[in-house]
């Protein structure tokens, strides 16, 4: 079977051949044919000529321009308006003051008060000037209820020389000052033979050298120099010299200021409280202050700090103090409010003459030292209600170490007792003290004729040892009003109200089983008036109206106040 059909196949590829062979040799030529061949159609984008903004054109004669006249028809129009000539408008002028370099001023009042004044000026030359005041106040007292004599008075005079030039300007000072006060605070039930004993009389003397100097252009900025030596009728004296000078150096493109300070006090009081021994005091301190101010955007910094050593030189013990000197502001509206916080720190010296400057009844038997006023931490708002109207509210907190308070002397009705050792004069004790304070303010300008302002303290007080804050109220206020009445008239009001105080004073003769409690001062309020008239510009009279409310108040225990006072004067200006 298989060779059967391989036979079959054999004989079909014998014929095709031979088909082939035939089909060959049958014609040679083959002819010719027509191919078309068909490709896809692929199209192409031709490239692209930009047209030029400003064709170049060959013909010449189209870059020649046409000359063309222009001519206006005119003719007249009749018109009746006739303008005026322009003129400016009239500016109302105020008349300026006139100014004048010197002036006197005297007053008299009730408790045969009298009050003058005069201050003299004048150049010398283009850069130099010459000036002085002389100052007297004084009344003969006259306090209802008062046992012992009440007058005082202070008469002071101050000279001054001065040079300014471009890169220096400096001035020297030398003043004098006599003061005179009583120590009438007698406590009640005192014999008549033992306030007739009594000499109440205190004399205070004061003498005073010193300068002041400026530079421009330099490191070296300005500084001060002062010698001042202070002394009483009772055998007190003190002797006091500081120097201050400043200085400002560029680091790293920054201002720094350093502010340097040697302080010198020494003194001695003749005799003690109810004792014979002499006090003798003195300190030594040299302080450095450097500060450097960064202002950036709205923030305003000043950081800084102030070291320093004080020597004690009547026991040869020396301390150091380091404190902080950093003050900052931010503008959270622009000038409409301003919040500023700080910690500021000190060594405050306290002084035989600083003490009797803001208590003149105090006895020349005080212990004076330094307070070391640690740190004031505060932080507070500040900037404007309205344009005329601004505000001032802060809140600190204040620690300080050996602060100084005015405590009444205790006493007793000996007869050979020293004038100021019946109860009537005032010593210092020190405590350490922490205070919490917040002060609020607010001054209003209604127009350039009247201003207006209210302020108030509200302080809380914590001792360590003794009983109580002495002599500090808790409550301070105040308040003042000014008016321009017309151009010749003005007039304005002060007033003011002081809280409670504590003081305590005992009678060391009586002898009691109940220990002496403190006692408390009570609050005043004290209204002041003053009208003025402006006769011309040189001649000025006033009226002072004083304690309006009659008010026979204590600012210290037993030292009762003069009542209403009146005081009429007048004050001319002039040249020479």
């Amino acid at each position: 079977m298989t060779k059967i059909f391989q036979n079959k196949i054999i004989a079909v590829l014998l014929i095709l051949v031979s088909q082939i062979v035939l089909a060959q040799k049958k014609d040679e030529n083959i002819g010719t044919e027509v191919v078309n061949v068909v490709k896809p159609y692929t199209p192409t984008i031709s490239d692209a000529f930009k047209v030029k903004e400003t064709p170049a054109l060959e013909d010449q004669d189209n870059t020649k321009k046409e000359v063309i006249k222009y001519s206006i028809f005119s003719f007249p129009v009749a018109s009746t308006f006739t303008p005026s000539k322009g003129r400016a408008a009239n500016v109302d002028k105020s008349e300026s003051e006139k100014l004048y370099k010197n002036y006197l001023t005297l007053g008299l009042g009730n408790y045969a008060t009298l009050n003058a004044e005069l201050f003299v000026t004048e150049n010398i030359s283009d850069t130099e000037y010459v000036g002085g005041m002389l100052r007297h106040l004084s009344s003969q007292g006259g306090i209802k209820g008062v046992a012992l004599d009440d007058k005082f008075y202070t008469t002071s005079l101050d000279l001054t020389y001065g040079n300014q030039k471009k890169n220096l300007t400096w001035n020297a000072d030398l003043g004098y000052q006599n003061q005179v006060y009583n120590w009438y605070g007698l406590p009640e039930n005192f014999s008549p033979i033992i306030i007739d004993g009594i000499n109440p009389q205190h004399t205070f003397h004061n003498f005073y050298a010193g300068a002041k100097f400026s530079l421009n252009d330099s490191f070296f900025k300005e500084g001060s120099l002062k010698y001042n030596r202070f002394w009483d009728a009772r055998g007190s004296s003190e002797n006091r010299f500081y120097v201050k000078p400043s200085f400002e150096f560029d680091v790293l493109n920054e201002k720094i200021k350093t502010n340097f300070i040697v302080d010198y006090l020494g003194g001695s009081f003749e005799k003690e409280l109810f004792g014979t021994n002499t006090i003798k005091y003195g300190y030594t301190n040299f302080g450095v202050n450097p500060s450097v101010v960064i202002n950036k955007n709205d923030w305003s910094v000043n950081l800084g700090a102030a070291v320093f050593y004080s020597i004690d030189n009547e026991n040869s013990k020396n301390k150091l103090f380091v404190y902080p000197q950093i003050n900052a502001s931010l503008k959270v509206v622009g000038d409409f409010m301003i919040f500023y916080t700080g910690a500021e720190g000190s060594l405050d010296q306290n002084s035989y003459r600083d003490f009797t400057n803001e208590n003149p009844y105090v006895s020349p038997t005080l212990a004076i030292a330094p307070t070391d006023k640690q740190f004031d931490v505060f932080a507070g708002l500040k900037g404007k209600l309205a344009n005329a109207v601004s505000y001032n509210i802060r809140g600190s907190f204040q620690n300080e170490k050996n602060k100084a308070l005015f405590k009444s002397n205790n006493f007793t009705e000996d007869s050979i007792n020293e004038d100021y050792e019946f109860g009537n004069s005032l010593g210092v004790v020190y405590d350490d003290m922490k205070t919490v304070r917040f002060f609020g303010e607010l001054n209003a300008d209604f127009s350039k004729k009247v201003s207006f302002g209210i302020n108030g303290t509200f302080s809380s007080y914590t001792t360590h040892n003794q009983e109580e804050a002495w002599n500090l109220p808790a409550v301070k206020l105040g308040s003042n009003l000014n008016v321009i009445i017309t151009k010749k008239w003005y007039a304005g009001a002060n007033v003011f109200f002081v809280g409670e105080r504590k003081d305590l004073q005992v009678n060391t003769d009586i002898l009691t089983l109940v220990a002496p409690s403190p006692m408390t001062l009570t609050s005043y309020f004290d209204a002041n008036l003053h009208v003025g008239y402006k006769h011309s510009e040189r001649l000025t009279g006033f009226l002072k109206l004083n304690n309006i409310g009659n008010q026979a108040y204590q600012k210290w225990m037993n030292y009762p106040v003069q009542g209403f006072q009146v005081l009429l004067g007048a004050s001319y200006k002039f040249d020479f």
